[in-house]
């Protein structure tokens, strides 16, 4: 199942990451773990961010995508289902129309 991870990230501890050299080489190693589809890097209400497509087998999955944000980063880590318009064009939703009427 596709996910969407959103990834919010308080100005510490990452600012002392960057001062230290570190933060780069711990973003390399997370996501070279979590293997996303896609990742965009952005502002999320004035904090640092970051944005992952990722598939997820399994919610059990849920923790080994997110642990590496909250234990390094102190981030905090959303979830949500997404799809893709293929995805859409098989969710039947003329049938749901016509039930739901």
């Amino acid at each position: 199942m596709r996910m969407l991870l959103n990834v919010i990230i308080p100005n510490e501890p990452f600012n002392t990451a960057v001062r230290n050299g570190t933060a780069g080489s711990t973003i390399t190693k997370i996501l070279d773990e979590i293997k996303p589809e896609a990742v965009y890097f952005t502002e999320q209400n004035g904090r640092r961010g970051a944005i992952l497509v990722v598939n997820v087998e399994s919610p059990s999955r849920f923790p080994a995508l997110a642990e590496p944000w909250f234990l390094h980063f102190n981030a905090e880590c959303e979830f949500r289902l997404v799809m893709s318009p293929r995805d859409l064009e098989h969710a039947g939703l003329e049938e749901l129309g016509k039930k739901w009427i």
